[in-house]
């Protein structure tokens, strides 16, 4: 997998709406000039939006094939070093017949997003690159009040400062989706409550465990399976399974439902452990547990497989950013997440 260089000040990062076109709407311009000002100011990074990014809902549902050149043409453009999503949505599939996998491999670069930017992390996969899941504008970079301190010092030890071997911390606090601040101009400086969290957990297993990350969120994969993007069942070999659930809130059947589809592609006989975040909405916290225990350890056969639990990542705020493609450790006596090599070059 290419490992693409590190953002440095000076550098310039490029907008990208490859999704729900909400950064171009009246309501929501702000949190890109948010976004840009917090980069300048703390980073030294310049933010610049591609032509179609900010031309709204309306105008990219109808011009998949306009989402589409923006990512291709912001990764043939070197002097742009990073490219950000600015939200998820739920049709990035719809971009796949206009993705030039070849420009990809040819100038690679810190790609980060979240939720449905689930199909473009598979999308540079498929190129050959390491992808960051996490960070995108419009929750993460123009979060309410300032960007709250996990997030940041994950954005910084992944993205600006990596080091040869990271330790994931568990954060100390969460919010529940159904108690974020409103996107109003007007809530500009409202922070969201916060609650105190407990740290990872692991559901089964023992040991240790290695292997390259790959997964996103679990709603999308839907979208993904049967495409190519999508990785045959011997790529899954020696992985670790990341998995996230939106807030659509996917209730404990879904779930179990998505987990054997994962077992009948012989996916969980293949990897070496899940990853599994927080639920965005808490009252399936328990619940989730229960699924997982029940379909990967009773009815696929691997109660040896570990599973860690309540990690910050995707929908469960506060989230952090993690490389796909790259090798981490899970430690199951000590509950602990490490990255074995350096984020970035």
């Amino acid at each position: 997998m290419i490992k693409p260089k590190r953002l440095r000040p000076g550098d310039t990062a490029a907008v990208v709406s490859l999704s729900r076109g909400m950064l171009g709407e009246k309501t929501f311009i702000h949190k890109f000039t948010l976004a840009r000002e917090r980069l300048e100011r703390d980073y030294g990074v310049h933010l610049i939006a591609m032509p179609n990014a900010l031309k709204g809902v309306e105008y990219l549902y109808a011009h998949p094939e306009a989402q589409a050149a923006d990512l291709m043409d912001a990764f043939r453009d070197d002097s742009i070093r990073a490219v950000f999503c600015a939200i998820g949505g739920d049709d990035t599939i719809r971009l796949l017949p206009y993705i030039d996998f070849d420009v990809l491999a040819d100038h690679p670069k810190i790609f980060t997003g979240f939720s449905d930017s689930t199909t473009n992390h598979f999308m540079m996969r498929r190129a050959g690159l390491v992808s960051y899941y996490g960070l995108s504008l419009m929750c993460d970079l123009a979060e309410y009040a300032e960007i709250n301190e996990y997030t940041r010092a994950m954005m910084e030890a992944v993205i600006f400062e990596p080091r040869e071997r990271l330790a994931i911390p568990a954060s100390d606090f969460y919010c529940d989706e159904t108690e974020k601040v409103l996107w109003k101009e007007e809530n500009m400086h409202l922070a969201r409550p916060r609650h105190p969290r407990n740290g990872y957990e692991i559901l089964q297993g023992s040991g240790k465990v290695q292997g390259e990350l790959l997964g996103g969120c679990l709603d999308v994969f839907v979208e993904l399976m049967g495409t190519p993007l999508w990785p045959a069942p011997e790529e899954w070999r020696g992985k670790l399974l990341l998995l996230e659930t939106s807030e659509e809130d996917m209730s404990p059947d879904m779930l179990r439902w998505y987990l054997r589809g994962l077992q009948a592609q012989g996916i969980l006989e293949r990897v070496n452990g899940i990853v599994m975040g927080r639920p965005a909405v808490s009252d399936k916290y328990e619940p989730y547990k229960a699924v997982l225990r029940q379909v990967v350890g009773f009815e696929a056969g691997r109660s040896d497989l570990p599973i860690l639990y309540n990690v910050n990542v995707g929908h469960g705020y506060p989230i952090g950013v993690l490389p796909l493609g790259l090798r981490y450790e899970i430690d199951c006596e000590a509950a602990a997440f490490t990255l074995l090599e350096s984020a970035t070059d």
